[in-house]
């Protein structure tokens, strides 16, 4: 493994090496507006939610690595401490892209991109028609990390007011991640779009106290089928089925299949390892258990 000290590198790398590793980011396309009431609108990777209550989001426009210049959505948010951060989706990534390109004072990207400005409610930046959330925010503080290029200027926002596309919602009013179709950035010119094969659920660790990994048998914390996704899908169960219960199941066809067909202890625990990840997959966790345990009840 390579070891670098980023304080040593030149800009350019250093930045290509951070944003490389660390994705996907979401992207904040900010809408500001000027002193002098001239429109602004840029996307920022260097982005995210911090707090519910209150509701506050940081993006940050970092100064370029190139040529330590700043942004214009930074000279915005200072002079009128007002932002509309609208979300980015697969629909809009090029035209977000293009809103990107460095223009001269004075030019609308909204009018370069081809995304339409609407009014907002509580503050004056325009929202993005297109996207499919849109927050008006108040900026409550900036904060400078450092005056050299690629230094960053922490955004904080407090969201006002935030517009939902009915669009994107599900039967019981919440955003449906395939319907938002979100999008993030990563290093370079990749993207990646957060929908389809690309979402899984993670049941969290939150309702019940788990296992851990540490507690699961050693045959089976040290499997070389299993992952360790796996095992910390199997850490997170309370307690471990009984023998009552692994009697029951080790009756079933499947297991008994197993049993019959294997030629030694080995080779069945091979088996009932394949079986149990297969369990997991399909989110079968309490089953995938009883799988691995089988091979306790001296059946092999």
């Amino acid at each position: 493994m390579k070891s670098f000290d980023l304080n040593t590198l030149d800009g350019k790398t250093a930045h290509a090496h951070l944003l490389g590793a660390i994705g996907p980011r979401p992207i904040a396309l900010a809408s500001t507006i000027s002193a002098d009431g001239e429109a602004n609108l840029s996307p920022f990777s260097y982005f995210n939610v911090f707090s519910s209550n209150p509701p506050v989001l940081i993006f940050s426009p970092a100064r370029r690595v190139r040529n330590n210049t700043t942004k214009h959505s930074l000279h915005n948010a200072e002079q009128t401490k007002e932002v509309v951060v609208n979300v980015v989706n697969f629909d809009i990534v090029e035209q977000v892209s293009l809103s990107s390109t460095e223009y001269a004072d004075g030019v609308d990207e909204f009018v370069k991109s081809g995304l339409t400005p609407i009014p907002s409610e509580v503050v004056k930046p325009f929202r993005v028609k297109e996207s499919p959330v849109q927050f008006e925010c108040k900026v409550n503080q900036i904060v400078a990390l450092g005056d050299g290029g690629g230094a960053g200027n922490l955004i904080i926002c407090e969201v006002l007011k935030m517009h939902i596309n009915e669009s994107i919602l599900d039967s019981n009013d919440r955003i449906d991640p395939d319907k938002i179709d979100l999008v993030a950035r990563m290093g370079g010119n990749w993207y990646c779009r957060a929908s389809g094969a690309s979402l899984f659920e993670v049941e969290k660790p939150l309702s019940t106290i788990g296992i851990g990994v540490d507690q699961i048998p050693k045959r089976i914390r040290e499997s070389i089928t299993l992952t360790g996704n796996d095992l910390g899908k199997l850490g997170n169960v309370e307690r471990l089925p009984s023998d009552e219960e692994l009697e029951d199941y080790c009756k079933g066809n499947s297991i008994q299949d197993i049993f019959s067909s294997c030629t030694d202890g080995l080779e069945v625990r091979e088996q009932l390892h394949q079986l149990a990840q297969d369990l997991l997959s399909d989110g079968k966790v309490e089953e995938a258990w009883k799988a691995l345990l089988c091979d306790k009840l001296n059946r092999i």
